[in-house]
């Protein structure tokens, strides 16, 4: 039995860009072919980049879809290439494909549909009723689609039991933190499970709020990683699978006997079994490969390196597909603007980058010094706008409707609006797209300023902590390029300098308590009583609670922002603004009992 060499295509789709789609897939099928590759894997729905939301549901879309796969089709020769598309029949499936000889040789449908989390497919697609297999040059190979190979039984189980030695699996596997270890551990575990080498592609590339982080993976049948292509990096990863060796661990392995022998008892019993659909016998002339397990195995990224990683996509990829040739950041001097600049510079160069620093009389000559120095050091222009006289004009026009009245947060708020107007001039007048520069934690409270400090077109940090910005900026001042930040913006204490000798401080718990309650609360949707027993005080735990229902409204008019969690605010956690369900820590006669209410 021949070596089979695979190719693994880690493309960057755009979403309803079916010819640029479809080009970028003729290309990475003809660079595949001239590396000798028998089958060249793209990701789930490639054709027309992942997810498509409700283009699915016009029929001009599906039907333009096929036509290109049609013309893909009769471009593929001396390979097979399997591509992810929507397929248009009795009802919408995803699927899987299998393009050879100038035609469409045979189509899988995707059988599990997640619908949590960021997945919506059961709104959008029929699921697949049969698992697949094909055979290519003597190879019995199973077709399987993102999903289908997170489930520990069929279709993948069945496939095996099939005789597959390899299963393919077109994967659009949307990033979060720790997310591709977790997947490369599962991978493995299915690998053994069915005794079959795993083939994995993912999708990549920046979509709204999602990232694609890549990191496609072939795994041997005793669970060892044979290649692995790089994170957020678009690659084409060869590697050559031995079916020999795979036969040989199923002789020396008794489960796939004992899983054969049960199924014909079944069978035997009137017990209905999964049926196999026969995707059809392939053939590809390429020259045998001189060794196998072979393919390069790219090392994975350590935690603040990979999330930088996922937040320089996200910012290239949301302000490249959207036709922005530049941004604008408003630069306080702070920590959280600093992170968001050098990660736009570093996405996008930083020729496309104006960072603007909008000082108002409470604005400290420190964070004056820093906005300028950090704009200097990441070589962006650099724009300074005095607010004072705008300030000054508001104070005269809100004079008689104020008068008798002190100040308080609403003269605070003018400012930041001042300074969300100003850039958001800036953005209609040069046609820049502002980042805002609010973290999740803020974001979470409600600490930030309705078409003030969130007036934007992208939120880079939205799904940030700030102790993970602290981190991100000292690992990128690490890497060796100098002190991009300069050291007493994270020495300072944190404020909004909207008033004399304001800190966050006065108003939300110190960060590192704060970002626990809310990891608690928001992440892991535990309830007061709960996140007070696991050593929280009682006292913040119900205030930051208050504060994060309190907030529901502001979230939803943020600008989309990059998802880098499992509970990110917007596609992930959905909750009413309007209710009147509290979670907190009530005291009762003779102690303290927790619930929530």
């Amino acid at each position: 039995m021949a070596p089979l060499r695979v190719a693994l295509a880690q493309i960057n789709p755009t979403v309803g860009d079916i010819a640029g789609n479809a080009r970028l897939i003729a290309e990475r099928t003809g660079q595949a072919r001239e590396e000798e590759a028998s089958i060249v894997v793209f990701p789930e729905l490639a054709l027309t980049g992942y997810p498509p939301e409700d283009l699915l549901l016009k029929t001009h879309f599906l039907d333009a879809v096929g036509y290109a796969l049609e013309d893909l089709a009769s471009q593929t020769h001396g390979i097979v290439a399997a591509v992810g598309f929507p397929e248009r029949a009795d009802d919408v499936y995803n699927a899987a494909a299998l393009l050879a000889d100038g035609k469409v040789a045979a189509v899988y449908r995707k059988m599990y549909l997640p619908n949590y989390g960021v997945f919506d497919e059961q709104r959008y697609f029929q699921n697949g009723q049969h698992p697949g297999v094909f055979e290519l040059n003597g190879v019995t190979v199973g077709v399987t689609v993102c999903d289908d190979i997170w489930e520990p039984g069929p279709p993948a189980t069945t496939e095996s039991l099939a005789g597959a030695q390899v299963i393919v699996n077109l994967s659009a596997s949307p990033y979060h933190a720790g997310k591709g270890f977790q997947r490369e551990r599962m991978l493995a575990q299915r690998a053994r499970d069915n005794l079959a080498a795993v083939v994995f592609c993912n999708l990549l590339g920046g979509q709204d709020e999602l990232v694609f982080d890549g990191h496609s993976l072939v795994v041997d049948w005793n669970g060892d990683v044979l290649a692995r292509a790089p994170q957020f990096e678009e690659s084409l990863t060869l590697c050559t699978i031995d079916p020999a060796a795979v036969a040989a661990g199923r002789l020396r392995d008794p489960r796939h006997r004992t899983r054969v022998r049960r199924r014909r008892r079944e069978a035997d019993a009137g017990i209905p079994q999964a049926e196999v659909e026969r995707l059809g016998s392939l053939s590809v002339d390429v020259a045998a490969p001189d060794e196998v397990g072979i393919g390069p195995v790219a090392e994975p990224l350590a935690p603040e390196a990979e999330i930088y990683a996922a937040l320089s996509l996200g910012v290239r990829d949301y302000v490249d597909k959207n036709g922005f040739s530049s941004v604008v950041v408003a630069l306080s001097g702070g920590i959280d603007s600093a992170l968001v600049a050098v990660v736009a510079a570093d996405a996008l160069g930083a020729e496309r980058v104006t960072c603007v620093s909008m000082p108002s009389p409470f604005s400290s000559p420190g964070t004056r010094a820093d906005a300028r120095a950090i704009a200097e050091s990441l070589r962006t222009e650099f724009l300074e706008l005095g607010i004072e006289p705008a300030m000054k004009a508001y104070d005269e026009l809100l004079a008689e409707p104020f008068a008798g009245r002190e100040a308080d947060l609403t003269e605070e708020n003018v400012q930041a609006r001042i300074r969300g107007n100003l850039v958001m001039a800036l953005s209609n007048k040069f046609g820049s797209l502002v980042l805002t520069t609010g973290n999740k934690s803020e974001l979470s409270v409600g600490y930030a300023t309705l078409y003030g400090d969130m007036a934007g077109g992208f939120a880079v940090l939205k799904d940030v902590y700030k102790g993970w910005v602290y981190r991100l900026v000292r690992w990128r001042n690490d890497q060796g390029e100098g002190e991009l930040v300069p050291t007493s913006v994270l020495d300072r204490p944190p404020s909004a300098e909207l008033r004399e000798e304001q800190l966050d401080g006065d108003s939300l718990p110190p960060y590192d308590v704060l970002d626990q309650i809310l990891e608690g609360y928001v992440e892991g949707d535990l309830d007061a009583g709960e996140l007070v027993r696991r050593g929280l005080p009682a006292e913040e735990v119900e205030r930051v609670v208050r504060m994060v229902d309190g907030a529901e409204y502001k979230r939803r008019q943020a600008p989309p922002g990059i998802r880098i969690s499992t509970r990110a605010f917007g596609r992930d956690r959905r909750l009413p603004i309007t209710s009147r369900y509290e979670s907190r820590v009530e005291p009762r006669e003779g102690g303290r009992k927790l619930r929530a209410l």
